[in-house]
């Protein structure tokens, strides 16, 4: 296997757009014909529930597949189904990866010592009972909460050296509640959230790949340019996970403050926008189908975010 944050690159280069697309299947939004056949086939329980996102994910990813190289899975929507719930969210990890797409477990997990050891062998590892091995759901990578401290942290980083796994560490999340304590100024008039960056760059430093990046990156809003551009000069060498954009409220302007001027360092992500698009403008309303619907933001998304990592390459050149 090869550096997580290399294999960033690559996809991106391959794809020609740093973009994500969420699998946040929520069952009310799921087209009612992939509802009915799940429901026909395997009972109106959850396990039928559950074989319907797993029919919408993997006809999300056939259409987006040719745009983006990531997907982001966000666990509770899987959870929520019980045992079948995860079972799809296995089996939609498997599908993304033999499309050559890198995942992302948007788990947010974050426990004491040997807790988060066994998170970090359920996600990004395995299990070894006696002679038998138990492998985990194999995502790529995961997100992670470090309000424990560095103890939390120590398990994910070293299964992600072992496996050549991804991390990305909350910094400034997108929600308006976030200032309570993320914004908060310590003595020496340091916000928490910067505390937090400087400690990714030093959890980041035994994971960086050929190309200058660690596997060890960071959770950014797309909502704070500003806060980008100070973080962006405190761990140059992180990737930054940027979710908000599309339904959140973000668009791609300001973005490439969220980039080094190589044009790579960040992966701007959107669920909702995408997987959804035929509920959203322009779609809304109009009788377009639900997968040309999402094929039709993805190509927007791809685009104006190619756009957006372009311009921090001009800014290079602007200062030469």
């Amino acid at each position: 296997m090869k550096n997580f944050a290399d294999r960033l690159i690559e996809v991106i280069q391959e794809k020609g757009s740093p973009i994500a697309v969420g699998l946040d299947p929520q069952l009310q939004y799921i087209p009612q014909e992939i509802k009915d056949k799940a429901f026909k086939d395997h009972g109106q329980g959850f396990k039928g529930a559950s074989w319907a996102i797993l029919e919408f994910n993997r006809k999300v990813l056939d259409v987006v597949s040719p745009y983006t190289g990531v997907v982001k899975l966000q666990v509770a929507f899987y959870e929520l189904l019980g045992p079948w719930g995860m079972e799809a969210y296995r089996k939609t990890i498997t599908y993304a990866q033999k499309k050559g797409l890198v995942t992302i477990g948007d788990i947010k997990r974050g426990d004491v010592e040997h807790t988060a050891l066994a998170y970090a062998q359920a996600h990004l590892g395995e299990v070894k009972l006696d002679k038998t091995t138990l492998q985990g759901y194999g995502t790529d990578s995961v997100t992670l909460n470090p309000y424990l401290g560095g103890d939390s942290i120590a398990p994910f980083l070293k299964v992600a050296e072992e496996k050549d796994k991804g991390l990305f560490i909350l910094v400034k999340t997108t929600n308006p509640s976030s200032r309570d304590f993320q914004d908060l100024s310590a003595s020496d008039g340091e916000r928490f959230f910067e505390k937090v960056a400087k400690k990714v760059g030093q959890w980041g430093k035994g994971l960086i790949g050929k190309n200058g990046y660690s596997s060890v990156g960071a959770v950014v809003g797309a909502q704070y340019p500003r806060t980008a551009s100070r973080l962006r000069h405190l761990i140059p060498r992180a990737f930054f996970l940027v979710p908000g954009y599309g339904a959140q409220g973000a668009g791609a302007r300001g973005l490439d403050a969220y980039f080094n001027t190589d044009g790579y360092g960040a992966i701007i992500s959107s669920s909702r926008s995408i997987i959804f698009a035929y509920l959203y403008p322009p779609c809304k309303g109009k009788t377009v189908d639900w997968e040309e619907a999402v094929r039709q933001a993805v190509v927007k998304m791809h685009s104006e975010v190619a756009e957006t990592a372009e311009r921090a390459k001009r800014r290079s050149s602007h200062r030469l």
